[in-house]
């Protein structure tokens, strides 16, 4: 789909690309979140849905326009290694930062559906593919365990305390320039994932390395900025409760929907077994120890906490998990 071009045009691409792709995503976040202001949309609404899909908007069109142009390594590294970075290094920050308070519902509903919709989503991959009718099977999933999870949330606290945080993090503008930078936004991410998909695709072929080591290291983290400035902002203010619902959110919308509606529009075919032998067991580590680290030993009926020194594990175990897939896919 994409034509070749010399490598200091593909690296031209993808920095162009992910600097539009961030701030097309802040403007297509704050118009979303905006307008539905304007028409009276719940604040936990607003945080948990628009904002925190809105975040993974970058992943979402990034993943299509790979799958759909026959590049299943490079749509499902930046699903899955956006997945990791924001367990391991934007929690991680975001704990060094300051350490980030876990309420219950986390430990006790959260975390165990990230951790079984990383199983299911290994089990459908397991063969080196994704068929249409295992994406379809995601997309379903995912419409009925996020509003579960959503209502299950709320009536065990979730709204009250992050409620005031995202109202503050709502730009304030009207109806119709709200609208007006939600499509503008939208139009960018679609004209900005197009370059840094052209780019990253032609750098995987100059420096001889696959297009998954390409999605799971540059595309990932590239598309993982809007959450990475959001957990950073949410984490010096002391809204833990933004800082993990963005990221359980974010992982959820990006294993199901983003791979899901990537999978649907175009079968994944033949992309490489590290998926399911390291990366996935990765993300399943990572995603249970959320509630490790977040499980207060001491009194159970009561919030934990996940200290400086356990975002520091999760630092250490990032870049060990980076070291290892450029010894295996690398050197």
């Amino acid at each position: 789909m994409y034509a070749e071009i010399p490598l200091w045009a593909a690296v031209l691409f993808v920095a162009a690309g992910l600097a539009v792709l961030a701030w097309s995503a802040d403007r297509f976040v704050a118009g979303s979140a905006a307008l539905a202001k304007c028409f009276g949309v719940a604040p936990f609404v607003i945080g948990m849905v628009v904002i925190g899909f809105g975040t993974s908007a970058p992943e979402l069109i990034v993943s299509v326009f790979s799958g759909a142009s026959g590049h299943s390594g490079l749509s499902l590294g930046n699903a899955y290694g956006s997945c990791i970075f924001n367990i391991a290094f934007i929690l991680g920050v975001a704990a060094l930062i300051k350490p980030v308070a876990v309420k219950k519902s986390v430990v006790r509903i959260g975390v165990p559906l990230l951790v079984a919709i990383t199983a299911f989503s290994r089990f459908l991959v397991s063969g080196d593919c994704l068929s249409r009718k295992g994406a379809a099977a995601l997309l379903a999933v995912f419409a009925v365990a996020m509003p579960l999870y959503c209502f299950a949330d709320s009536r065990a606290g979730g709204g009250g305390d992050g409620e005031k945080g995202d109202g503050e993090e709502i730009e304030p503008m009207s109806a119709a320039v709200a609208a007006m930078w939600a499509v503008v936004g939208l139009a960018a991410m679609i004209g900005s994932s197009h370059l840094l998909v052209w780019g990253a695709v032609d750098i995987a072929k100059a420096l001889g390395v696959s297009e998954l080591v390409i999605g799971l290291t540059v595309v990932a983290m590239g598309t993982s900025l809007p959450e990475l400035a959001s957990a950073v902002a949410a984490s010096r203010r002391g809204e833990s409760e933004l800082v993990l619902g963005n990221v359980i959110g974010s992982n959820i919308f990006n294993m199901l929907a983003v791979v899901g509606i990537a999978g649907v529009i175009s079968p994944m075919e033949k992309f490489s077994p590290y998926v399911v032998v390291r990366d996935m067991p990765f993300l399943f580590a990572f995603s249970l120890s959320i509630a490790v680290f977040g499980f207060n030993f001491r009194d159970r009926n009561s919030p934990g906490r996940i200290s400086r020194f356990e975002g520091g594990v999760w630092l250490v175990s990032f870049f060990a998990y980076m070291a290892l897939l450029f010894a295996q896919e690398v050197f």
